[in-house]
């Protein structure tokens, strides 16, 4: 979800610089900057935002005014004040240079006024917003970029995973003779005699059936194609990704519980650090 976009544009002599910035975050938070002109249309600019669906958003936009907004000249004190300083030196017997009495007029700070009316027409800010929609667009072409990037980083993981996993099977059947093996040694060094083989037997099966994790891995490939799948076909799944990475960890999690053989602990190990990375990119993805 982060992102960067910068776009200028000239309207009416006056120079907009629009900036946004975006960063992770599970909810909408947006930070809208404008100038006090533009505030009557904060509400549109929040309403153009929400397609950014989700992150923390600083959205600025600088206004510089043209010379000819900045200020404009108050041509009926001017003329006053000019007339004033001709006929002053008419009355003194002076005479003086018309340029010059006009240059000492336009130096007074205060014939200048500053121009107010500097809110946006219909059709100006039509323009305006079409390049703040613009602007929004770029920064949603990063996002989507850093994404690709992403889905194939998740990919990766995935099928380390699904590698893992498919090691698990050449230890199962030695791991069921040495829980065998275990249980006769067990019998033997406590002295055990007369044991009826058939209730051996049945008791043996029960506690293999509690070690068995055919299920977990079952299920575990099923959750890893269902992420795939969500990943290449829908749009804004960044949530139902995390519930399927939840559902993952839970079934690698089972399985290193009834493992009960060093080396497929060591891959439900490994499953666990690749499962680990996905979640750390998760927060990103809308």
């Amino acid at each position: 979800m982060t992102g960067f976009a910068k776009r200028q544009c000239n309207i009416d002599e006056k120079k907009y610089t629009i900036e946004i910035k975006t960063l992770n975050s599970k909810q909408m938070d947006a930070i809208v900057k404008i100038p006090i002109d533009l505030k009557e249309h904060e509400l549109e600019i929040r309403s153009m935002l929400n397609r950014l669906e989700r992150g923390k958003i600083d959205f600025i936009i600088s206004e510089e005014l043209g010379t000819a907004n900045a200020t404009q000249l108050d041509r009926e004190l001017a003329t006053q004040r000019y007339n004033e300083l001709r006929s002053l030196t008419a009355d003194l017997g002076s005479t003086a240079d018309e340029k010059m009495l006009l240059g000492i007029v336009l130096q007074q700070s205060d014939i200048w006024i500053a121009n107010n009316d500097l809110t946006l027409n219909g059709d100006e800010w039509v323009e305006l917003a079409n390049n703040i929609s613009g602007a929004i667009d770029e920064l949603d072409a990063t996002r989507c970029h850093e994404g690709a990037i992403l889905k194939c980083d998740f990919i990766k993981h995935l099928d380390l995973i699904e590698n893992y996993l498919n090691q698990i099977p050449q230890y199962e059947s030695e791991r069921i003779d040495t829980a065998k093996e275990r249980i006769r040694t067990l019998m033997n060094d406590a002295a055990v005699k007369d044991v009826d083989e058939n209730r051996f037997e049945q008791e043996l099966i029960y506690y293999l059936e509690k070690l068995d994790i055919t299920e977990e891995k079952v299920r575990l490939k099923k959750h890893i194609d269902y992420f795939r799948e969500v990943m290449d076909n829908e749009e804004g799944s960044g949530k139902k990704l995390g519930f399927i990475v939840q559902e993952m960890g839970r079934e690698i999690n089972t399985t290193g519980s009834k493992a009960n053989h060093v080396e497929i602990q060591r891959l439900v190990v490994k499953m666990k650090d690749e499962l680990e990375k996905i979640k750390e990119q998760l927060g990103n993805i809308l």
